[in-house]
């Protein structure tokens, strides 16, 4: 336990040569310099986000047992595998996020960036939606009420119907317990043994 006397140096650390690493970065900066010839890089110039124009596949596997060997394709593989950028996400949720998120959209070329809309544009839009909204409404007005009608008339006589052979069981069955009295009177018997109470 003595502190100094005796021991070895128990330096265990490696030593970094700062000299040779400061070579070493020096020249890199000097190729990347080269690479430049002194001209400023350029941005990539991206296309601006646009509507996609097909529909997102999501239901095609839904359901659907698939064996998986280890020679079966990426794109074959249990998932929802994107072409693009050569990868497999597990579930819908995550493709939806991948397909629109900024690695895959970068990978298409276009940038995050949307398109600012004129003020003409929007007015066209609206009067689009405006116009599918009073189609909408014309088709529902005629043909649909007219339905919801039918099946309303339906269903009250039907239920009126019921209602007239409810009735009609229970004065039959009123009927029937009276006749019964009655023959049981003349024959001389209090009942013919019914536990049922006549009102």
């Amino acid at each position: 336990m003595a502190s100094g006397s005796g021991t070895k140096n128990l330096d265990f650390r490696r030593k970094w040569d700062k000299d040779e690493y400061e070579k070493l970065a020096e020249k890199r900066l000097t190729e990347e310099r080269e690479k430049k010839d002194g001209k400023p890089v350029q941005p990539v110039k991206r296309e601006l986000l646009r509507h996609r124009d097909y529909k997102v596949d999501l239901e095609s596997k839904l359901g659907k047992t698939i064996v998986i060997t280890k020679t079966t394709p990426q794109s074959e593989m249990g998932g929802y595998y994107c072409n693009v950028c050569d990868c497999v996400v597990k579930d819908s949720i995550n493709f939806l996020d991948h397909i629109n998120g900024k690695k895959h959209q970068r990978n298409l070329g276009m940038s995050m960036r949307v398109e600012r809309s004129t003020l003409d544009q929007v007015k066209k839009r609206f009067e689009v939606n405006k116009k599918k909204m009073e189609e909408k409404q014309k088709d529902y007005d005629f043909e649909e009420r007219m339905k919801e009608l039918r099946e309303e008339e339906e269903k009250a006589k039907a239920y009126k119907k019921e209602k007239q052979r409810e009735k009609k069981r229970r004065a039959e069955e009123d009927l029937t317990f009276e006749e019964d009295d009655e023959m049981a009177a003349v024959m001389g018997f209090s009942g013919f043994g019914s536990t049922k109470k006549t009102h």
